[in-house]
Formats: structure tokens, C-alpha cells, sequence
């Protein structure tokens, strides 16, 4: 087996320089030059993200609650789990109660931390702290300015139906739904 087949090996980067390419108010795009564990020099462009906390909220043992939001860059609606950019400084989970009760109108009195995603590890350094929330109140919404999407309560295998149906193809969302089917089965 060649040295480069053999796992665990260190494959780290190391960075020798750093620019910023665009700055933002949500993103802020790097490029570095980094040295490869092979000695050779390269490039690397990626964009920095606060991150983001995402809600599985469920008002009893099997609805959900979903949002249907138009989404610019790619000009439709789509289908999501409540979810927000972390402000600075803000933990987690205060992200995931100040979103829930903003977009969705609901406080909840369970909170559990399930997992953190990396959805785009190929291109920014974005990570998505998933968590669940039960024994939901509706307390009212508070859309922040300009922000409008509709609260959709449906039940774990409708939204599972919709995944399979291509009806949900955002992928925070689609993982997220699995994680509700797994918790609901007693599987995780």
C-alpha cells in the first residue's frame, strides 16, 4: 500500500497567507495560501459563516413544524426546518429559542442538543447546531423586517413522503426530517 492509500495519515494544511476577497453582512469570502502535507503550495477559497442553529419542533409525538420560504438565489419556495444565523456572541441554543419564537411563534420547554452539521465542507466553514424541541406554547410570531414565510404543521412521514417526492430538497432540511424519524422509531 502506497504511503497516500494508508489511513490516518496527517493531511493537514498549513496557511501562509490569508486575504479577504469580500466581506458582507452575512458572508465574508477568504482565499489562502496554504503548503499540502506533499510540501506543494496552493490555494484555497472559502467562505467564512457565523453558523446557524435548526429546529426540529414538534407540537406532539408525530407534527412537525416547517416553514415555506422563498429562497432568492435560486428563485422558489422551499420547504425547511426552523432555522437562523448565530449572532455574535450568541450560544447556540439561545439562537434556536430567539428563531422558534421569531419565525414560528412557539417557545418550548424541552430542548435537546442532537448533533453538529457541516453542510458545505467543500467550500466554507459553515456548522449547523441541530437540536429538538417539545412541549411547544404558542406565544406568537415576530418576523424580523422584510422576512416572510408561512408555518406549515405536518406530520413526520407526510414530510417524509415530500422528501421522497422531491417536494423538500433543501438539505439541512432533509437531514434534519431523518433525524426526527430516527428519534420517533427509538432507533437514536
Amino acid at each position: 500500500m502506497a504511503d497516500a492509500d494508508k489511513p490516518g495519515r496527517d493531511m493537514s494544511e498549513k496557511k501562509l497567507a490569508s486575504r479577504t476577497v469580500f466581506k458582507g453582512k452575512l458572508l465574508h469570502v477568504v482565499c489562502d495560501t496554504v503548503r499540502l502535507s506533499n510540501g506543494h503550495e496552493t490555494v484555497r477559497e472559502y467562505i467564512q459563516h457565523p453558523g446557524a442553529a435548526m429546529i426540529i419542533a414538534m407540537t406532539d409525538d408525530n407534527t412537525l413544524v416547517l416553514e415555506r420560504q422563498y429562497r432568492y438565489p435560486l428563485d422558489r419556495h422551499f420547504i425547511e426546518l426552523p432555522a437562523g444565523k448565530i449572532d455574535p456572541g450568541e450560544d447556540p441554543l439561545d439562537t434556536a429559542k430567539r428563531e422558534l419564537r421569531e419565525e414560528c411563534g412557539y417557545e418550548a420547554r424541552s430542548w435537546r442538543h442532537l448533533t453538529t452539521l457541516h453542510p458545505c465542507i467543500g467550500y466554507a466553514n459553515e456548522r449547523i447546531e441541530l437540536y429538538l424541541a417539545r412541549d411547544l406554547v404558542n406565544v406568537g410570531r415576530q418576523l424580523d423586517e422584510g422576512e416572510f414565510l408561512d408555518v406549515l404543521h405536518v406530520s413526520v412521514q407526510e414530510a417524509l413522503t415530500w422528501v421522497r417526492d422531491g417536494q423538500i430538497t433543501e438539505a439541512k432540511a432533509v437531514t434534519g426530517l431523518l433525524w426526527a424519524d430516527k428519534l420517533l422509531r427509538g432507533e437514536w
